[in-house]
């Protein structure tokens, strides 16, 4: 492989990580506010704290490539804060919030996992990156899994 597919590999993996970061800190402040349970709202404070390292991350890497990014899917942002929003006015509880956000962090592995294997010529602290995010994905989703 020539280097200019593996770095076309890396930014590419680099901006579907750093798009989907922003998905996750967006979802996550969507519902914050209305989280009732203090452990339920610790486990989401600390999910984003993670992202919000992890994006540090990403953009430090990105413009050591002189490359801005990638923003959420419109789309798929408007599809989410759709759902999130209709989900939470027939009922506004826990467990709707809970089960929301394990919806998100499983499409997030999901779609990770999918962007490792597409781009496998990345470089190796791209990957690790990716895979420590779908680890604080994996995590997210299993420590909300009680408030369902």
């Amino acid at each position: 492989m020539s280097t200019q597919v593996i770095n076309d590999d890396t930014i590419k993996l680099l901006r579907e990580c750093n798009a989907g970061i922003k998905m996750g800190i967006s979802s996550i402040d969507e519902v914050l506010d209305n989280v009732k349970n203090s452990d339920l709202k610790a486990v989401l404070t600390h999910c984003k704290q993670q992202h919000e390292q992890l994006e540090n991350e990403t953009r430090e890497i990105l413009n050591d490539y002189h490359d801005s990014g990638k923003e959420p899917n419109p789309v798929a942002k408007g599809m989410s804060w759709i759902k999130t929003n209709f989900r939470l006015a027939v009922e506004e509880s826990d467990a709707v919030i809970a089960d929301l956000i394990t919806d998100g962090c499983n499409m997030g592995v999901k779609s990770l996992r999918r962007y490792l294997n597409e781009y496998e010529g990345a470089e190796e602290k791209v990957k690790d990156l990716t895979k420590r995010l779908i680890q604080i994905e994996d995590d997210a989703a299993n420590d909300i899994k009680k408030f369902l």
